[in-house]
C-alpha cells in the first residue's frame, strides 16, 4: 500500500500537475495541503475522473486539507481539532479507509518568533498531540500526514545555524516533534534514511531547490502497528523539478499490509 502526502500550494492552480502525478504515482491514499480553495472550489470532478474518492476541508485563499483514496470514498472521521471552538483554520481531517485512520494536517507556520502567530503554533500543536495520543489509544492502524511545519533536526536543514530562530526550527517545536515520537509514533523517512540529508521543501527564491537548499518539513508519521509494516520511503523530487511546481514535493510511504 502506497500512502502519500503533497502540499500542492493551490489545488487548483497546480491542478495539471497533481493529476500527472496521482496517474504516475498511484497512491493508494494521498494526503493534500494548502488547498487555497473554499469549499465549493474543490475540483471534484476531475479528481473522480482520475480514479480517487475525496474528503476534503477547503478555506478561501489560505490553508485547506484534502484526503484522497483510489478506487473507494474516504468515510469522514473528523474535521479540525477539538480543544479551541474559535479557531476556524481548514488544517485538520481524518478518514477510515478500510480498517486503516488517516490524518492529514497542515499545521501553522508560526513566524515571525516570537509572537502571536508563533503562539497559535504551540497552542495548534499542543492539541494535536493530545488528538495524536487519543488515537494510539484507539489501537488502530494509524498515519498522520502532512506538512508538519517543523524541522526535526539539524539532518533536516541547509545551514541550520541560519534557522535557529525560525519558527519551524525553535527548541518548543522540535520539543513537539520529539514529544510525538515518545507517544510512539515513527517517522517513516528518517527511519529508513537515518543518516541521509533528504529535503522535501525548497523555497522558490534565490534558486533554492536548483542549489538543493531545503528543509525536511513533510512527514508521514506512523502508529507501532504501521511501522512494523514499513517497507519503503521517499521524496518525488522530479515533481518539485517541473514546469510552475508546488514549492514542496510529494513524500511517500510504501507499508506491506498482506
Amino acid at each position: 500500500m502506497r500512502i502519500a502526502t503533497f502540499n500542492v500550494n493551490g489545488v487548483n492552480g497546480r491542478l495539471a500537475s497533481l493529476l500527472r502525478w496521482l496517474e504516475e504515482d498511484k497512491p493508494d491514499v494521498a494526503c493534500l495541503q494548502e488547498l487555497k480553495a473554499p469549499q465549493n472550489r474543490f475540483p471534484t470532478k476531475a479528481i473522480r475522473e482520475a480514479g480517487y474518492g475525496a474528503i476534503w476541508h477547503g478555506q478561501s485563499a489560505w490553508n485547506g486539507v484534502a484526503i484522497l483514496a483510489r478506487g473507494t470514498d474516504p468515510v469522514e472521521r473528523r474535521r479540525g481539532l477539538a480543544g479551541d471552538p474559535e479557531d476556524t483554520h481548514s488544517r485538520y481531517i481524518e478518514a477510515e479507509i478500510g480498517d486503516l485512520v488517516v490524518g492529514c494536517l497542515y499545521a501553522p507556520n508560526g513566524n515571525p518568533a516570537p509572537g502571536p502567530k508563533f503562539d497559535y503554533k504551540l497552542k495548534w500543536l499542543a492539541r494535536f498531540l493530545l488528538h495524536a495520543e487519543a488515537l494510539l489509544e484507539e489501537g488502530r492502524p494509524v498515519i498522520l500526514a502532512g506538512d508538519y511545519n517543523i524541522i526535526p533536526t539539524d539532518l533536516d536543514v541547509y545551514v541550520p545555524d541560519r534557522w535557529r530562530d525560525d519558527a519551524l526550527f525553535r527548541p518548543e517545536v522540535r520539543t513537539a516533534y520529539r514529544y510525538m515520537v515518545d507517544q510512539g509514533w515513527t517517522d517513516a523517512l528518517r527511519t529508513l534514511h537515518p543518516h541521509e540529508r533528504i529535503y522535501t521543501f525548497w523555497d522558490y527564491l534565490r534558486r533554492r531547490f536548483d542549489r538543493d537548499s531545503g528543509l525536511r518539513i513533510d512527514h508521514l508519521m506512523l502508529d507501532p502497528r504501521l511501522a512494523r509494516r514499513l517497507k519503503a520511503a521517499g521524496v518525488d523530487r522530479h515533481v518539485r523539478a517541473r514546469e510552475k511546481p508546488s514549492d514542496h514535493a510529494p513524500v511517500w510511504v510504501e507499508l506491506d499490509v498482506a
